[in-house]
């Protein structure tokens, strides 16, 4: 998959007001902490998540998603009307129907010519938005387009502190499933993509490769137990190596093509799971640690948000710029694997 028309112009994204701490979280389950003898610190130990994001209460998908919007809109210089493509991607949604694009698209006063739709894919759904609209403004179809994720974890780590603390049953073998979801966070991000013309100066999206693994899809699931409790069961263990294994495939049939091996590239952006995800992970594709931009510790795992707030922030902090390469790594539930490459020019 190659791309020679398309500009990733404008980054923006949104942290939510409210910072927890890992620590914080253990304090909550202190009962069955101390019921099963589990050691304090363990959560941050055994993630390397110091702390994650949260939204005031109530704030939907749509409401982060539309702020990361505006930013775009506002640092881009663009007006709503100029808008040909809403993409909404995120796990969280508003409600089933409609597309939580729609609250996007009115609150930020796009125009009824802008074509919209939610794309879902675990957290790989942002990475799929890029490869539908560059699609699209590679065949000229549109010129332009928004990408918009917001996630929203309260809920999930919040009946998931519930479902331990109620079930007296559990054991230290049986917490585990649970886990991940308490390395959970919130957070926005929002990219204004375009047909690249000569004088624009932003990177371009150039490159990208995928691998599906489904025989692996029962390792993470989540679902609504009743009317509003969001619970997810995780196998994170086996998920962090089939993960990897499909990493792999994937990197290989990316870097296979000229110009894109490890040495070629500059900066990892890659999904932010946990600590021992990542050392797997460069350890088994060869990958050298130094190039990998990190955000977990500060956010957690921000589902479909975690890939592309990590490369915003890379260039808004220049750990990424003009004359490098970078490429994007995502992995979702299910198993599916993508990885862009990003070749900013000089």
């Amino acid at each position: 998959m190659r791309y020679a028309h398309v500009c990733l112009h404008t980054f923006a994204y949104v942290l939510p007001p409210i910072t927890v701490s890992s620590e914080e979280l253990e304090r909550r389950l202190a009962p069955m902490y101390e019921r099963l003898k589990l050691p304090f610190g363990r959560l941050e130990m055994m993630s390397g998540i110091r702390e994650r994001r949260f939204w005031a209460p109530g704030t939907r998908p749509s409401e982060g998603a539309a702020l990361a919007g505006r930013q775009v809109l506002e640092q881009a210089g663009l007006a709503p009307d100029q808008i040909e493509c809403l993409i909404f991607t995120s796990v969280s949604r508003d409600m089933m129907e409609p597309a939580t694009a729609s609250f996007v698209h009115n609150s930020l006063g796009l125009s009824d010519n802008c074509l919209l739709f939610d794309l879902s894919n675990a957290c790989l759904g942002f990475l799929d938005g890029m490869v539908m609209l560059a699609n699209m403004i590679e065949l000229g179809q549109v010129k332009n387009g928004l990408l918009v994720a917001g996630e929203t974890a309260e809920e999930l780590v919040d009946s998931t502190i519930a479902a331990l603390l109620a079930d007296k049953a559990l054991t230290r073998k049986s917490i585990k499933s649970a886990f991940a979801s308490l390395t959970i966070g919130s957070g926005s991000v929002a990219l204004y993509m375009c047909r690249a013309e000569a004088d624009m100066h932003q990177p371009r999206l150039i490159h990208g490769a995928w691998r599906a693994n489904t025989k692996h899809s029962n390792l993470c699931q989540g679902s609504q137990c009743g009317s509003a409790t969001t619970l997810m069961n995780t196998s994170s263990e086996e998920l962090l190596q089939r993960g990897v294994e499909t990493a792999l495939m994937t990197w290989q049939a990316f870097s296979a093509e000229p110009g894109w091996q490890a040495a070629d590239i500059d900066r990892f952006f890659c999904h932010q799971v946990g600590s021992a995800h990542a050392k797997l992970l460069f350890d088994s594709l060869g990958l050298e640690p130094e190039k990998n931009f990190e955000t977990l510790a500060l956010l957690g795992n921000v589902g479909s948000v975690s890939a592309p707030i990590t490369l915003a922030m890379a260039i808004e902090q220049k750990a990424f710029g003009p004359g490098q390469r970078g490429a994007i790594l995502g992995i979702g539930s299910g198993i599916n694997c993508l990885m862009l490459g990003v070749d900013w020019g000089k």
